[in-house]
């Protein structure tokens, strides 16, 4: 799960679930055609299984998907909780699914909301607009909307599912350009991000977010994350920081500089809670 983890969209995502003996169900879209893959722990190997007419393209992209091209060799801790916390997870990997399309849209409707409120989106989505995931997953389990099927999305149906204008136009755009926007996982680093950012309304914190994701990029850091450059502040200095900072405290770990975030929140050090709760806005009220 730590390495699948930043896959799932909160716990009643449609597209990623988790069953009673720990199995991992991710449903997915594929160049092939849709996808349901299992991945399940037996003893010290992983057995993976996959439906559907994807099935194959799946079970292919199983041992990046588990982090197995991940490379962290150069890798240095600049910092004794960066240090002791890559000791304790030796395992911790950066996954790679090998496709922007799914963790595209899932990073566009976390723009400027809550978690809470992209995820809402996101499983509304996935239920109105996605298909039954293809096998035996678990009740309620969907394909992720495909380019097509999100590009017949009418203004009432984004309003619904609580899809503000901004947003909406951004998922329009980058499903008219959907398979264009794949050569970026073969460009990766910079220049995938760079791609990826050549369509309005994906900056920079949308294709990081896509990069660590897609192919696993060790470099990209999300900049304008609300949360991370407090968390990596109070984690490695006792105090928060902006960007700015974040990136100077980050410097010494390029070109790994997302893997150290990594092992920030693996470590479990979290930054004080003061002030009101940021509350969330329900657009389908407006």
């Amino acid at each position: 799960m730590a390495v699948l983890g930043p896959l799932r969209k909160g716990s009643g995502d449609p597209a990623f679930r988790v069953d009673g003996g720990g199995g991992v169900w991710r449903a997915m879209t594929t160049p092939a055609g849709p996808a349901t893959l299992l991945v399940r722990r037996a003893a010290d190997a992983v057995d993976a299984t996959a439906w559907g007419p994807g099935a194959a393209w799946a079970l292919d992209g199983v041992p990046a998907l588990l982090g197995a091209h991940d490379d962290d060799s150069g890798f240095e801790a600049h910092h004794p909780l960066v240090a002791e916390t890559r000791r304790r997870n030796p395992g911790l990997r950066l996954g790679a699914t090998g496709r922007v399309w799914d963790v595209l849209v899932a990073a566009v409707l976390e723009q400027k909301v809550t978690l809470r409120e992209a995820w809402r989106s996101w499983r509304e989505l996935c239920r109105w607009f996605g298909t039954p995931a293809p096998g035996p997953a678990p009740e309620g389990t969907r394909v992720p909307p495909t380019a097509q099927a999100l590009r017949a999305v009418t203004d009432w149906e984004w309003h619904r599912a609580g899809v503000d204008g901004a947003r909406r136009r951004t998922l329009i755009a980058v499903a008219g350009v959907a398979n264009r926007l794949e050569r970026a996982v073969l460009l990766r680093g910079e220049e995938g991000r760079r791609l990826l950012r050549l369509v309005p309304g994906v900056g920079v914190w949308t294709a990081a977010e896509v990069a660590q994701r897609a192919w696993g990029d060790a470099d990209a850091v999300s900049v304008g994350d609300y949360h991370v450059p407090s968390v990596v502040g109070h984690a490695l200095l006792g105090r928060p920081l902006d960007d700015d900072g974040m990136l100077a405290v980050l410097a010494p770990y390029a070109p790994q500089r997302q893997r150290a975030v990594r092992y920030v929140e693996a470590s479990g050090v979290r930054r004080e809670r003061r002030g009101p709760r940021f509350g969330a806005r329900d657009y389908r009220a407006i």
